[in-house]
């Protein structure tokens, strides 16, 4: 059970953009929720929050905090549970060495992040703070599957206002590149357990065994998966790509999810970065070595550990003067690809490519056809298809295109993103062996120094309510629904043994089809051509992918996609979209005190949660908060209400006001509950009759620079005075 002591709604302090626009929006939420007699409380997920929470020994009492994640996973596997969860970040190794910095700066006295850890002190500390690293959130929180899919009102909105789309044309040297051999599709092996079993892996070396991790349990029915990456393979590919790239003339990038897959990716991330200065590594390798440099925190941490040496900068210029252009984050700062390994994050660089008819940015600050190096083999397909799709058809118009909605198999880690303890890049030539407890050799690979392997699995209940959630959502729709799944790979050839009885037994096989993502991109593709919809059903990983891909080319982003996770133990987990974008937010505030970040996920996952808390505790008053919180979300899209990217024109703030507006409005307006229209009559009146001066108070402080007192750890008092500046807003809401 949920503490007496618990909110009604839980709504997570995450980061970045996100973060701040909670500054402004939660205030109002909290009064309007109030009148209703809900309470909205909020738990500390942030980068910086985590980072506290894990080392009170370290701090003083009165900077100390509580570890509201762990208090948050236990909630959400309650009938209680009731959360709006926030995007947050998925910490890179730089982006958590630059939180520890700016906390140490604040005066918080944290030990260093050991990048290489000796003693047996800084490896428990390295440990500690690899558990912050990465999808460090989710797995915690996901007690259940997702199910996400554009509002209606945001699709209708999409649709009657068209955003831009790249132009497509059949000549486009635009392509995706992936290994062909030596990824971890190809080695990629699968069981399903009988019984409950724990493993442990170990490496057999020359040398003896050696325990890689051990007391890996797993109960009845859990699928487990292992594969490895070769490391010579994948240095050939990218050799292989960057010459390739070169002789095509188009811009060399490299796609990675290098914070979810917070130990492969980086890794395979480091390659990249040392492949492309090879000949830099091996004249100088002993001094960058000297130097501290890890190819693995990228080419940006590199400079800035060289640039007291001439020779080598000068060397890595001409490196750089015989390799291709390269696709650029930020081609006014010089910041490339290959710069910060959090910086392209392939579930929005790869959409946002393909909105743009195939287009990268380059060094020259203009768009041009791009190499997508994706190594692994495994959901590359999806975007090559999709590439392939378009340079036969033209762009998708938004105006008429169906939608693809999205299930998608995440309860209680399942699959890829459960991987990371079970991760390890190979330290000897050797076998790397699964064992049961009774001795039974699971899985083994024969591996090469170098080499990265994983094991992942998915547990038989999340894979049942998974098929069953599917089930439930094709009869409420009618829409084609496809089983992305490959027969031909060993994790998927598993899942179908366990999907397709399912089906059977509620007479329902015949509404489904099963492909692999290649077939099921192509058919999802012609389907929302004809402006028909689809349901995709997937696993974790292209959950994470879709719900990125479709929604950027249908709404042009994935911000404002509902995203709702039934928990398994009956509560609610109400997702708000994508945060891919938050940085670059968060920087044009600091510079110009203007917040682009659009809040409308967050108004959507608003309502259905208050709709859920209805449902749950027979609360009519949070069910009429509900419908008029969809209500002020129509209002938002049929007023154009929404943020604008230019300094000088409404922003986040704005949006807020409205949104306000909208919502008193249709509280006033309604009749299902005389006390609540009574009590925000008034409200509604005076946002109306203030329009002019609160607009002008938020317009007023645009155009200079704002003082947050942080980035990954803000002042309070300083983030509600900028994000908060209308007195007469602030009066009327409380």
């Amino acid at each position: 059970m949920a503490e007496p002591n618990t909110p009604d709604i839980v709504y997570t302090k995450v980061d970045e953009a996100p973060e701040l626009a909670s500054a402004s929006l939660l205030p109002i939420i909290r009064t309007f929720a109030a009148a209703a007699g809900v309470s909205v409380g909020t738990k500390d997920i942030s980068l910086a929050g985590r980072i506290i929470a894990t080392f009170p020994e370290h701090l003083t009492e009165a900077q100390r905090q509580p570890d509201d994640l762990a208090e948050l996973g236990e909630l959400v596997k309650t009938p209680e549970a009731n959360v709006i969860k926030l995007p947050n970040i998925s910490a890179s190794v730089p982006q958590l060495v630059a939180a520890v910095k700016e906390l140490q700066a604040q005066g918080y006295a944290l030990p260093d992040y050991p990048e290489s850890p000796s003693t047996d002190e800084e490896k428990a500390i390295r440990a500690r703070y690899d558990g912050i690293k990465g999808s460090a959130v989710n797995p915690v929180l996901r007690e259940g599957n997702s199910d996400r899919r554009a509002a209606v009102a945001v699709k209708n909105y999409a649709m009657a206002n068209p955003h831009r789309m790249g132009e497509w044309t059949s000549d486009s040297k635009t392509r995706v590149a992936s290994m062909s051999k030596g990824d971890f599709f190809s080695n990629e092996v699968s069981a399903t357990l009988d019984g409950a079993a724990t493993a442990k892996i170990v490496l057999e070396t020359a040398d003896g065994e050696t325990v890689l991790k051990e007391g890996v349990s797993y109960p009845a029915g859990t699928v487990v998966d292992a594969t490895f990456m070769s490391a010579r393979a994948l240095d050939a590919f990218l050799a292989d790509e960057i010459e390739k790239t070169k002789a095509e003339g188009t811009l060399f990038s490299l796609h990675m999810k290098a914070t979810m897959m917070k130990v492969s990716d980086p890794i395979i991330f480091g390659h990249a970065v040392k492949e492309w200065l090879k000949p830099v590594f091996e004249q100088y390798g002993d001094k960058l070595k000297e130097l501290g440099v890890n190819p693995a925190s990228g080419m940006g941490d590199l400079l800035e550990r060289v640039k007291g040496e001439p020779e080598i900068v000068k060397a890595i210029e001409a490196c750089r003067d015989q390799r291709p252009p390269m696709y650029m984050v930020n081609s006014d700062k010089g910041i490339t690809n290959l710069h910060v390994p959090s910086d392209v994050i392939i579930d929005a660089s790869m959409p946002a490519l393909i909105r743009d008819g195939g287009k990268g940015w380059g060094p020259d600050n203009k768009q041009h056809d791009t190499n997508c190096v994706i190594p692994d083999s495994s959901y590359a397909p999806v975007y090559d298809e999709a590439i392939a799709f378009f340079k036969a058809n033209g762009k998708l118009n938004p105006a008429t295109a169906g939608t693809v909605q999205n299930l998608g198999l995440m309860a209680q880690k399942a699959e890829e993103y459960g991987s990371h303890p079970t991760t390890f890049e190979i330290p000897a030539d050797g076998t790397v062996k699964m064992v049961l407890d009774d001795g039974t050799v699971l899985h083994e690979h024969k591996v090469e120094k170098g080499d990265i392997w994983r094991s992942a699995s998915a547990r038989k209940a999340p894979i049942e309510d998974w098929v069953n959630l599917a089930i439930e959502r094709q009869k409420a729709t009618g829409f084609r629904s496809i089983f992305w799944l490959d027969e031909t790979r060993a994790h998927d050839a598993e899942l179908i043994k366990m999907v397709k009885p399912i089906l059977e037994a509620k007479g329902v096989a015949d509404k489904f089809e099963i492909m692999a993502p290649r077939e099921a991109t192509r058919a999802s593709l012609e389907t929302i051509t004809k402006g028909e919809n689809t349901i995709a059903i997937t696993g974790n990983v292209l959950r994470d992918y879709l719900t990125d891909l479709f929604p950027i080319l249908e709404l042009a982003t994935s911000a404002k996609m509902l995203s709702i996770v039934k928990l398994m133990n009956g509560g609610g987990l109400f997702e708000t979209g994508a945060g891919g974008s938050a940085p670059k937010h968060v920087q044009q505030l600091m510079e110009e005190n203007h917040l682009r970040w659009d809040s409308l996920g967050e108004f959507c996952a608003l309502g259905e949660s208050l709709q859920f808390l209805a449902d749950a505790r027979n609360n009519e008053k949070a069910r009429v908060l509900g419908k008029a919180v969809d209500a002020a979300t129509q209002g938002i899209l049929d007023h154009d209400r929404s943020p604008s990217r230019k300094v000088g024109e409404p922003d986040n703030r704005d949006s807020h006001y409205w949104f306000a507006r909208y919502w008193a409005q249709a509280l006033a307006d309604q009749s299902d509950d005389a006390d609540l229209a009574a009590h925000f009559a008034p409200i509604a009146r005076a946002l109306a009759e203030s329009e002019a001066a609160i607009t002008g108070e938020l317009a007023a402080v645009q155009g200079r620079p704002a003082d947050l007192g942080g980035y990954y750890h803000t002042d309070a008092d300083k983030t509600a005075a900028v994000m908060r500046p209308s007195e007469t807003l602030n009066a009327i809401i409380g």
